[in-house]
């Protein structure tokens, strides 16, 4: 049993007077007292303002479009990343009615509710946006606090203990604009921060540059099939025979779209000709009997990020498994989501010792596809299009095994899957690089706390050595 002796006074000093049993565990009171111990500002210190939405009534005017100003969601928030390929968008008109929702350069944003809460990153791109209610948009003082220190402070352990620890709410956890005010953030001098500034630059420069070598996989492949430029258009009227709908079995006119009938056309006319996903892989189907006991690593749909493939795994206890967790993930294995809100989520496993979801699709290589050029192949605009033509269901559509296995694939030239396999590897690698030096930037900030701000340093180059940070 876990406890903790504390006196009025502490609990008084909290913002809103907490008296909850979770506000003081042992954990939280010793990253309290450790912070206490240093010189330390709280957030509202180092701010000209901190705000969110505005009115609550004004989410009536968002509806999402497939262009205009990008609008920023809290999943599009992660550890000092803002994910910017899979952004959601809004009029120009409901843009300027949400003009307390507007993103600067340099501000710090801070995830306010839900599965994502607590998320920070700061905000540096070319381009105006706005954000939802939940999240919070920190406009820092000039010279006050360098944004990335803040940011990377509130995603390692003495940021993420203070958000944890005075959140509220259950079902829908949230932290109001208040308490983010008072988060106590410990001072650090102008060398340690511009390290921490390098380290995190550093990080989305290479992440970045995986994003574009992965993209340039990509179109090498699309190339190919003469669809880098290509387009959907979504007709509101065309004919079909009633002797297709006999052969699909299908009655819904989304199954009949042209678009879908040009994408399997280009496939089918590669110079190089074609072949099924079902003879180039073999579907991988290994379960396993649940150890009520056992830690497992599992891997859910949405553990897997739609844009750049990263598996974050979840360690659960075997009696707390889902149902669904039914797969051996292996090593190489290609994983699918066949279920319509997670489209993109597929990658290739990296390492033994998952175990996944059933709603995935595992495929392992089994002809003269490589893994990488099926990634690449199934991950590319078209494809992602395609995915929604099989779809059944509607409050859970999903795509069943025999629709991807039956998916025809070019046949590229094995020099071209060469040149695939390369990119999507050095993309992967880069990927990798990239979420070490975050979290070896968090570790840093860390060490500086409970150590001394040159012990971090010194840490942090052994760390990062070959990343040429020049700290």
């Amino acid at each position: 049993m876990q406890y903790s002796i504390v006196t009025l006074s502490e609990i008084a000093s909290n913002f809103d007077f907490r008296i909850d049993a979770e506000c003081y565990t042992p954990y939280h009171i010793e990253v309290e007292r450790a912070i206490s111990k240093k010189n330390f500002n709280i957030v509202e210190d180092y701010a000209v303002s901190v705000i969110n939405f505005g009115a609550y009534s004004l989410c009536n005017y968002i509806e999402f479009l497939d262009d205009g100003k990008p609008f920023l969601v809290t999943e599009d928030i992660n550890d000092n990343v803002i994910e910017t390929s899979r952004l959601h968008y809004i009029s120009e008109e409901v843009h300027l009615l949400l003009h307390k929702s507007h993103c600067f350069k340099g501000q710090v944003l801070l995830t306010m509710a839900g599965a994502y809460l607590g998320q920070a990153a700061v905000f540096n791109e070319d381009f105006e946006c706005s954000s939802n209610q939940a999240i919070a948009k920190i406009t820092l003082k000039p010279n006050s606090i360098n944004p990335y220190y803040l940011s990377t402070f509130l995603n390692c352990r003495y940021g993420q203990s203070q958000i944890e620890r005075f959140r509220t709410g259950t079902g829908q956890p949230n932290l109001n604009l208040g308490l983010i005010k008072t988060i106590k953030i410990v001072e650090a001098s102008n060398h340690f921060q511009g390290a921490i500034d390098k380290a995190v630059n550093t990080a989305l420069e290479l992440r970045r540059e995986g994003v574009n070598i992965y993209k340039e996989a990509q179109t090498l492949l699309l190339s190919e099939l003469e669809l880098t430029d290509w387009q959907p258009q979504h007709q509101l009227t065309f004919v079909k025979n009633y002797s297709d709908t006999e052969q699909a079995e299908r009655m819904d006119a989304e199954f009949y779209q042209p678009k879908y009938e040009e994408i399997e056309a280009a496939i089918k006319t590669c110079p190089n000709g074609y072949t099924f996903i079902k003879d180039e892989f073999r579907q991988n189907k290994n379960t396993f009997k649940i150890d009520a006991q056992k830690l497992y690593r599992y891997v859910e749909i949405g553990d897997v990020n739609v844009t750049n493939g990263e598996i974050i795994a979840n360690d659960v206890i075997g009696e707390d498994l889902p149902a669904n967790a039914k797969r051996v993930l292996k090593k190489d294995d290609v994983i699918i989501s066949k279920v319509r809100t997670y489209r993109g989520a597929i990658t290739i496993v990296e390492e033994n010792g998952y175990v996944g979801s059933g709603a995935f699709c595992v495929l392992e290589e089994n002809g003269c596809i490589n893994k990488e050029t099926l990634l690449a192949f199934l991950h590319s605009k078209p494809l992602l299009v395609w995915s929604l033509k099989p779809n059944t269901g509607t409050s859970y559509p999903v795509i069943v095994d025999d629709d991807i296995l039956n998916l025809p694939i070019p046949i590229l030239p094995e020099e071209k899957q060469t040149q695939i396999q390369r990119k999507v590897v050095k993309s992967f690698n880069l990927r990798k690089q990239s979420k070490h030096l975050l979290e070896c930037a968090k570790r840093s900030v860390e060490i500086a706390i409970e150590e001394e701000e040159q012990t971090a340093i010194d840490w942090l180059e052994r760390e990062t050595k070959g990343l040429e940070l020049e700290l």
